[in-house]
């Protein structure tokens, strides 16, 4: 006789995905009304289900495995679609309110898209969209303006700040325009961002700290602006792949200019944001983005909550 599928327990998956979105298993505990260490217990017995490690020690932060990264993209579409078939049923199509942010990165190419899908799919959600940076949409969601926000953490952190679940880090990079070759011997020219801007000091300290003279030469308020400039020659900019326009080119390790490391890319949500809408809206966009992450974008390197 064949042995049975296991059936993955639904409230567990939930457990791992409200750990995964809200920055740990206390967070969970506390959204689930349970003890931190019964969220443990799940996290073991599905561990046991599955017959893999998922989780693994990080320093004072617990990582997933690769099993567990995998696991956690196919927990959060069932658990969407269990609460999707469930509305159905019960002849309530999901609705309510949901204020999200993201960065200027995904704004031209992708964001359009996830977000014209999901108002398909769910015309009674009502999403208000607000693109700007990332300290700006950080604060916003800790004062409760915002639900949720895509926003990058701080260049060189591996600690996912509280509240927050790390989805992706992104190698920042040189980027100029095909064919650009940076001459030692003259300043590097540099377009920017407006003033305050992470990449922008950022790239500005490993240019003072190498002894690497610049100037600036092009500054704009809009990443849109900014990739213009730099596609008509005008300078160099410091930028993640994500949303870089095919036009432009990252420049390799051979271009003289100094390493600059890697930047979180984090999902924050607000601790009053708690309703099947935004819950929904979460996974759509997490799936979302590890799907184009997979497909020619930047790698993701780890997920990581806090214990």
């Amino acid at each position: 006789m064949a042995m049975l599928p296991t059936n993955l327990d639904m409230d567990v998956l939930r457990a791992l995905v409200i750990a995964m979105e809200h920055g740990g298993f206390a967070r969970a505990a506390e959204r689930l009304g349970r003890t931190q260490s019964a969220i443990s217990l799940q996290m073991k017995k599905l561990e046991e289900q599955v017959g893999q490690p998922l989780f693994r020690k990080a320093g004072r932060t617990v990582a997933l495995t690769d099993a567990g990264d995998l696991l956690l993209g196919y927990a959060r579409r069932i658990v969407a679609l269990n609460d999707e078939a469930l509305s159905a049923a019960r002849g309530r199509a999901m609705d309510g309110t949901v204020r999200v942010g993201f960065p200027q990165d995904l704004a031209e190419r992708w964001l359009p898209a996830v977000l014209g899908s999901f108002h398909r799919a769910h015309p009674r959600i009502h999403v208000v969209a607000q693109v700007g940076r990332g300290r700006e949409l950080r604060d916003r969601v800790a004062q409760g303006a915002l639900d949720l926000a895509l926003a990058f953490g701080e260049i060189g952190l591996t600690a996912t700040a509280s509240g927050a679940a790390t989805l992706a880090h992104l190698p920042v990079a040189w980027v100029a325009p095909e064919g650009f070759r940076a001459d030692p011997d003259t300043p590097l020219p540099l377009a920017l961002l407006d003033a305050p801007c992470m990449f922008r000091q950022h790239g500005i300290d490993r240019l003072d700290g190498g002894g690497r003279s610049w100037r600036i030469t092009f500054t704009s308020p809009s990443l849109s602006g900014l990739w213009a400039a730099v596609e008509a020659g005008l300078g160099v900019t410091v930028r993640t792949p994500l949303g870089l326009p095919d036009t432009l080119a990252i420049l390799g390790p051979g271009c003289s200019l100094p390493e600059l490391g890697a930047v979180p890319l984090e999902l924050h949500r607000a601790p009053s944001a708690a309703s099947p809408a935004v819950d929904r809206l979460c996974g759509i966009l997490t799936d979302s983005l590890d799907a184009m992450l997979a497909n020619g974008q930047p790698h993701k390197l780890q997920n990581e909550i806090v214990t």
